[in-house]
């Protein structure tokens, strides 16, 4: 089946990989030829584990092209993706300018039936707006071409992204018209073949609000054991032990029960806000989201805090060691990360910061360029050299064996700041070590 993409970022590549994975012939387009020229070379401009090497491999069998000129990609796909950004507006609202952009691109370029569809994550309503635009620029043309436009929200961890398309928990489609439904399911017959529940199909505002509740559901329980773990760390329980004895619950589950220093990205931070705003459009009020937005922003500054009262409230001259920029493991994307948070306050009380990542770095210089209070290193051990202490905000896997010995003689003194829990409390002290970590 031809495929149209629009939008070269996270959504986009991803899907436009994997469908070619699976047979499509996929044609993806972005209005940055910049990106477009990274991509004709074989490269991918994100990091994602296992996208590049499917990136090349389709070019190279021809199945997946990329272009600048998003005309072409109008008059190719029947089926045409739309997963452009939807940034955050002042208000929290979803902001749909590319995404109207688009329809109104395909409206005009068109020449055969298609199926237009909601890939990027968008407000309730947005179907209903985007037909309108594609049907504006059909009539201004005065062209009689039927399309269908569908919901189809993803539902890609990022660091994860290949294996949760490849295998996902779920297609969510929303659709009400059976020949677009029956595209929609050719499509993705291949990953759905040997579990046919995992189709989903129910009408358009359903499927759109489905994405924004998932993803406030998992803010929510991020937000609930932080809120739990400061509790914890109060009265002297351990916020690990709490996890497995709640997560063995068969209602509860274990996942995303991990307490830590907040979570980023580009979705939960983003999604919640955008739910919010719909909400307050329709007058109902949510405080419980309300809530979970308010003890993130307020978990974010978790490390920061520890860190003053271990330096007296005086953090003046003071260079402490940053392991892990990136909002999560496997990724470089600092969007909302915790990590910024902290850099920032330590540079507002004249400290340096000494920071190392594996993948993140350059997305963080990107956006804070070159400081004399900002120290970008090549390894984690050169971010110890001289600091007062050691902040872990990033859960990589390079960072739980480390060298301890190393890490005493490298920090002026043993403090080490855990965002994620990483290690056992009783482990570091027993090393001489003075370990501060999340709820416990």
């Amino acid at each position: 089946m031809k495929v149209s993409i629009y939008g070269a970022g996270y959504v986009g590549l991803v899907t436009a990989a994997c469908l070619a994975e699976i047979g499509h012939e996929v044609l993806c387009a972005d209005v940055d030829s910049s990106k477009i020229a990274i991509l004709q070379s074989g490269a991918s401009p994100i990091y994602e584990p296992g996208l590049e090497t499917l990136l090349q491999r389709h070019q190279a069998t021809g199945k997946l092209r990329f272009t600048a000129e998003l005309p072409t990609a109008a008059s190719f796909g029947l089926v045409q993706f739309i997963a452009v950004g939807t940034p955050s507006l002042a208000n929290g609202a979803a902001n749909l300018s590319a995404v109207f952009a688009v329809a109104e691109l395909i409206g005009q370029h068109i020449n055969q039936f298609c199926v237009v569809v909601d890939k990027s994550t968008v407000p309730i309503g947005t179907a209903k707006l985007v037909t309108e635009k594609i049907q504006q620029a059909l009539n201004a043309r005065k062209a009689n071409i039927a399309f269908t436009v569908v919901s189809n929200p993803e539902f890609l961890k990022e660091g994860a992204a290949i294996n949760d398309f490849m295998q996902p928990d779920r297609i969510v489609l929303g659709c009400e018209d059976e020949k677009a439904t029956q595209i929609m399911h050719e499509l993705y017959a291949p990953l759905i073949a040997d579990a046919p529940n995992k189709w989903l199909v129910m009408d358009v505002l359903s499927a759109e609000l489905t994405k924004y509740a998932a993803n406030a559901m998992l803010a929510t329980r991020i937000s609930f054991m932080n809120e739990i773990s400061h509790v914890a760390e109060k009265v002297g329980a351990n916020i690990e032990h709490i996890r497995q004895g709640i997560g063995a619950d068969k209602r509860i589950g274990p996942h995303f029960l991990n307490a830590g220093c907040g979570y980023g990205g580009s979705c939960f931070p983003k999604d919640v806000r955008a739910l919010l705003s719909t909400a307050q459009e329709v007058d109902i009020n949510m405080p419980l989201l309300q809530a979970v937005e308010c003890v993130n922003e307020r978990q974010k500054t978790v490390l920061f805090d520890k860190l003053s009262a271990i330096f007296n409230q005086d953090l003046t001259n003071k260079v402490i060691a940053v392991w892990g920029l990136a909002f999560k493991p496997n990724t470089d994307d600092i969007r909302e990360a915790t990590s910024r948070v902290l850099c920032e306050a330590l540079w507002q009380q004249g400290a340096t910061v000494r920071a190392y990542d594996p993948v993140a770095i350059e997305e963080f210089r990107h956006v804070y360029g070159e400081r004399t209070d900002m120290h970008y290193c090549a390894d984690k051990e050169t971010a110890l050299q001289g600091a007062d202490a050691l902040v872990i905000v990033t859960e990589w896997d390079e960072f739980r064996s480390p060298n301890w010995s190393l890490i005493k003689t490298s920090l002026s003194q043993p403090v080490i700041v855990d965002g994620r829990n990483l290690f056992e409390p009783k482990e570091l002290r027993a090393l001489g070590i003075q370990y501060h970590s999340i709820g416990r």
